[in-house]
């Protein structure tokens, strides 16, 4: 679970990023779920963009799309989410986190 300083901590460095993945109005298929997994291994913090009409409905895919995923739901924006996943074993070049100098 992650505490209100670490979701800031999140949110400063999600801010730059641009959606890696987009679930669409016909909801979370095979694809895009192994998708924004891959993204999170190589990752760790990802925006993905949610276009679902129905506020509820696109709640609901964004936390079944985190549990899915193991990850945690970091921020919310409108139709843009951020997940965070840790990797301890993370690729500095790739990561996100180790790239924008946070640990």
């Amino acid at each position: 679970m992650l505490t209100a300083k670490d979701k800031r901590r999140l949110r400063q460095v999600a801010h730059h990023l641009a959606p890696v993945a987009f679930v669409a109005e016909r909801g979370l298929g095979e694809g895009v779920v192994r998708e924004v997994d891959r993204a999170l291994a190589d990752h760790e913090l990802i925006k993905v963009r949610i276009h679902i009409a129905d506020r509820d409905d696109r709640h609901a895919a964004a936390a079944e799309l985190a549990r899915l995923c193991s990850a945690d739901i970091a921020h919310a924006v409108g139709k843009v989410w951020v997940l965070y996943r840790a990797n301890p074993e993370s690729n500095p070049k790739l990561s996100n986190l180790k790239r924008r100098g946070s640990s």
